[in-house]
């Protein structure tokens, strides 16, 4: 593992090296729940895809120590866009390499602090936005990435730590992917279905929700 997760508050390589393998293990134990929603309103692969994806790249931890978060973040983006079909891995790899870099921008980051990590995972959300065209209200991801970077930005402009804005960050995640269950999708494949979208929590939302626990649940043991 490369470093240990920073003591002082900052999101270092290890919170990063750890936020990833939680969200693979926890990717491998919702994959079926995420298959069953997306055979609901989409083409029923998305848990098998995500499965697919972290586990990949949950196998490049073992390779050589990226010295900052942003390189690892890269790095598992890039991971997730080339092993992983369907929208689920363009998207979710832009996004997590748009983290990475506005991480290492303008030069590399040894350590983000609530407020660079809360601009980051807002660059990650633009990725999501100009890749799929989505907004809010669309039953996307954006349902509840959106609502997240709003909650984790919030907390930290209030002078909350990275625990404290991550927690609150999870919190608006999983409110935002309940939220699509009574929307009619506007985006994806779940779109073609129309009316008979509503009624169906979109898989997308779902797994985001995930992504915004895990790091809670990292961040919450520094």
């Amino acid at each position: 593992m490369p470093g240990s997760i920073d003591r002082g508050g900052l999101f270092d390589a290890g919170a990063a090296h750890a936020w990833l393998l939680a969200v693979a293990e926890a990717v491998e134990a919702a994959g079926d729940r995420l298959t069953e929603l997306d055979s609901a309103i989409g083409d029923g692969d998305h848990g098998a895809n995500l499965r697919r994806g972290f586990r990949a790249v949950a196998a490049t931890m073992d390779g050589p120590d990226p010295e900052t978060p942003g390189e690892l973040l890269v790095k598992a983006g890039m991971t997730l866009i080339s092993s992983v079909g369907g929208a689920s891995g363009p998207l979710y790899g832009s996004a997590f390499r748009a983290v990475g870099k506005a991480l290492n921008t303008p030069q590399p980051n040894p350590g983000a602090d609530a407020g660079q990590l809360a601009a980051a995972l807002t660059a990650g959300l633009d990725a999501v936005r100009r890749l799929g065209a989505a907004q809010l209200g669309d039953k996307t991801i954006v349902d509840a990435w959106a609502p997240a970077t709003d909650a984790f930005t919030a907390a930290a402009d209030d002078g909350g730590d990275l625990a404290r804005a991550a927690s609150a960050a999870a919190a608006a995640a999983e409110a935002g992917a309940l939220a699509t269950v009574p929307l009619q999708a506007h985006k994806g494949r779940a779109s073609y279905l129309g009316e008979r979208s509503i009624g169906h929590q979109d898989p997308g939302a779902t797994s985001t929700a995930l992504l915004f626990r895990t790091l809670a649940d990292v961040l919450g043991k520094q």
